[in-house]
């Protein structure tokens, strides 16, 4: 008697077919696993950078702490120093006239001089940027007050507006400009003509080409110039206050040093480093949402 062989036979196969469990693989559970995987990644990273922050400035405090205990220099107060002259002139102010008074003065000054300037340079820059014929009258003036330090202009504006808050707003428009509007010619001018063809051949007219991909083109290289030109502003801004003020924190820098203040010093200069990393860092948020694109 001849044995069948059934397991050849496509009936056997499609039988076995409807019993087998094929395995299948789960879309949308891999794409979950792999962005939880992604954000692993970025949590760990993050933790690695702040890691790496706060403990640069704990070597940092505790190597000031250790100098300060070893040494009796009077040009170089401790930390508990520089907490009670903080606590003191919360409290008290200085010289009569409080602390927030004295921050909000320099603040002031640099924010309004520096939406001044900077929008006149992003403006002035993205049109110089996309006409050659535009960027041809302005760079020779630009040339030319490029290599001019904006600190050269403070006796000049103390002259032309006195110590009030004219000149100097007026020297942190300036600085702002200069600074955003080389950044704004860049970031116009680097943009690939294939892109403008583009935008060409869609119809797209030079008011949409200008709108919709000059600008979202050119935004990183402004950001860059608008960091840039925000720590300047605020360095020139102390400076002229050093020379010549009634108000602000160079002011109070520069008082301070006379009638050998030395914490209250100290502390003048510590707040304009945190004021100067908080606007740094509510530039850096707007920067992000944005130019959210960058990096991706």
């Amino acid at each position: 008697m001849s044995k069948l062989n059934t397991t050849d036979t496509p009936s056997s196969q499609s039988d076995l077919g409807r019993h087998q469990k094929v395995p299948r693989t789960n879309g949308r559970k891999g794409s979950l696993q792999s962005r939880r995987t992604s954000l692993e990644d970025v949590s760990s990273n993050n933790w690695a950078y702040w890691s790496l922050s706060v403990g640069t400035l704990l070597v940092v405090f505790f190597g000031w702490l250790i100098a300060t205990s070893v040494t009796s220099l009077s040009y170089l107060p401790s930390p508990g120093s520089i907490v009670r002259a903080v606590i003191e002139m919360i409290h008290s102010g200085y010289g009569g006239v409080s602390i927030w008074f004295e921050i909000w003065a320099s603040v002031k000054r640099v924010l309004i001089g520096f939406l001044v300037g900077s929008t006149g340079g992003v403006i002035l820059g993205l049109w110089a940027g996309y006409k050659r014929s535009v960027y041809a009258i302005v760079a020779p003036i630009l040339g030319f007050l490029r290599p001019i330090p904006p600190i050269a202009f403070i006796p000049l504006s103390v002259l032309l507006f006195g110590i009030g808050n004219t000149g100097k707003i007026v020297l942190v428009a300036y600085v702002a400009f200069n600074y955003v509007l080389v950044n704004a010619i860049a970031g116009a001018a680097g943009i690939p003509n294939i892109y403008l063809r583009a935008g060409t051949s869609l119809g797209l007219k030079p008011r949409q080409i200008f709108i919709r991909i000059i600008i979202p083109n050119a935004l990183p290289q402004i950001f860059t110039g608008l960091k840039i030109a925000l720590a300047l502003s605020w360095a020139v801004l102390v400076a002229a206050e050093l020379i010549g003020a009634q108000t602000g924190l160079g002011y109070l820098i520069g008082n301070a040093s006379l009638i050998l203040n030395v914490p209250a010093e100290y502390v003048g200069i510590i707040l304009i480093g945190v004021i100067g990393v908080v606007m740094n860092l509510a530039l850096s948020l707007m920067e992000g949402r944005m130019v959210h694109w960058q990096g991706k």
